[in-house]
């Protein structure tokens, strides 16, 4: 129990530092570990995932309020949308889908083309002239987008910005903006989520409610990962921040790819 605790205090620690400049809390990537490393079983790595984000992200959202980062209306409408998708999602993960089998794969088959185009392109933008950004999606597809990424969310318990952010900063958005509302849309719809899942947890059998201990733990690094990474993030030329979130969507399908195949 207690090198349990510790390894999950060292890996919210390390994995948020690295992601919370590009706007993902990081759970998507401690889902994996949590599963093969720190024995969490299905379906209450989910919840104990939500709950990392519960207890992280205020880290991030704080230091990058103090800088002025969440003034738009980008964030709101996240929180707005991805919030009623999450809930679904509870509903869906605890009584029809409590198997990883499907999420890996298509995780796997959306990210690693996404990661490696994103790498790509901001490769060849850095060799001829820095890009202009694009507006954000108009209204109504962003409804849609945060809608699902809720869904999703509160099915795998990955709060949404591994997925939100990809998504956006192809379209030109810079990362700057993109990071706060991503990240205020993972907060938000985890609190929503967790809920959730304590509520479910009390009319169902099985492993649903999350390992507390463990997940506070998480959480912990989290909190003050997120906080060293938020502060690093305006010191980062945008192409830096644009190659970071690629590799790490690249990475991540690949190591979904390779769960999916054996």
């Amino acid at each position: 129990m207690e090198w349990t605790v510790w390894a999950g205090f060292a890996a919210g620690l390390l994995i948020s530092t690295v992601t919370a400049p590009v706007g993902v809390s990081g759970a998507v990537f401690l889902l994996p570990v949590q599963l093969s490393v720190l024995g969490v079983p299905s379906p209450a790595v989910t919840p104990t995932n939500l709950l990392f984000n519960v207890v992280a992200g205020p880290g991030a959202l704080w230091r990058y309020r103090r800088d002025g980062a969440l003034r738009g209306s980008l964030a709101r409408r996240l929180v707005l949308w991805t919030l009623p998708g999450v809930i679904a999602g509870a509903v869906v993960r605890v009584f029809a889908l409590p198997g990883p089998d499907v999420f890996r794969t298509l995780v796997a088959a959306f990210l690693l083309p996404l990661g490696i185009w994103l790498c790509l392109r901001t490769l060849r933008a850095a060799r001829h002239r820095p890009r202009t950004g694009s507006p954000e999606p108009s209204p109504a597809a962003l409804a849609v987008l945060a809608l699902t990424v809720g869904v999703v969310g509160g099915i795998y318990g990955i709060g949404g910005g591994s997925l939100l952010g990809p998504v956006l900063a192809a379209r030109g958005m810079p990362l700057a903006r993109i990071a706060p509302a991503t990240l205020a849309a993972t907060f938000t719809t985890s609190v929503a989520g967790a809920a959730a899942y304590a509520v479910l947890a009390t009319t169902t059998t099985g492993p649903v409610a999350p390992d507390w201990w463990l997940g506070l733990a998480c959480g912990a690094g989290g909190l003050i990962g997120g906080y060293l990474g938020a502060r690093l993030q305006p010191r980062l030329p945008e192409a830096v921040l644009s190659l970071l979130l690629g590799i790490l969507a690249a990475a991540l399908g690949t190591l979904y790819a390779v769960q999916a195949l054996t």
